[in-house]
């Protein structure tokens, strides 16, 4: 299971530095393993992309869950545990977070677009249950999602707009209620 960590953790840097098109052989380089162990590990190049965008969602739910305040059990908790786990990240680099840009590189990959979908697929169901209004959940959800990506528009971020921007949707998520009335 190290090895398999060790692995991982190399393609996410190989990946990141040279895109998709990274090769089996630089992310073994990397990872200070031989081609044959690496593909011990992983029968392929795309098996290993594919398992480096399960293994990002899989940190990105564990630090969701890390971030939920065991001490807060109103609706929207889960809800509050997603925009800290992001904005955590944001405030630590004030940079594009690293889970958001290899997303959008291993898009292309075979089996990745299907682990996405799975994957917002278990979020939509856990925010379902979390119990805040399904309106302030998407609203709220997708800012976050926004404000992870915006610093690759906008050359980078502002920490004070983004200490800003969690704490007015943190806010979002406290309150009741539907946003409009439709």
């Amino acid at each position: 299971m190290r090895t398999r960590r060790v692995v991982l953790d190399a393609a996410a840097k190989v990946v990141g530095t040279h895109g998709s098109g990274a090769s089996v052989d630089a992310v073994a380089r990397q990872a200070g393993i031989s081609k044959g162990g690496l593909l011990h590990h992983f029968r392929s190049r795309d098996q290993l992309l594919l398992a480096l965008a399960e293994d990002l969602a899989e940190q990105f739910t564990a630090a969701v869950y890390a971030a939920v305040d065991p001490r807060d059990h109103a609706p929207g908790r889960l809800v509050r545990g997603y925009v800290n786990a992001t904005f955590d990240d944001l405030l630590d680099d004030s940079t594009v977070p690293e889970q958001a840009v290899l997303a959008a590189t291993l898009a292309t990959v075979p089996g990745v677009a299907e682990v996405l979908q799975r994957d917002k697929q278990r979020w939509r169901e856990a925010f379902d249950a979390d119990g805040l209004h399904p309106q302030r959940a998407l609203l709220i959800v997708r800012a976050a999602d926004g404000a992870a990506i915006a610093g690759l528009y906008e050359g980078g971020n502002d920490p004070e707009e983004l200490r800003h921007a969690r704490n007015l949707l943190l806010a979002l998520s406290r309150q009741d209620g539907p946003l409009v009335n439709a």
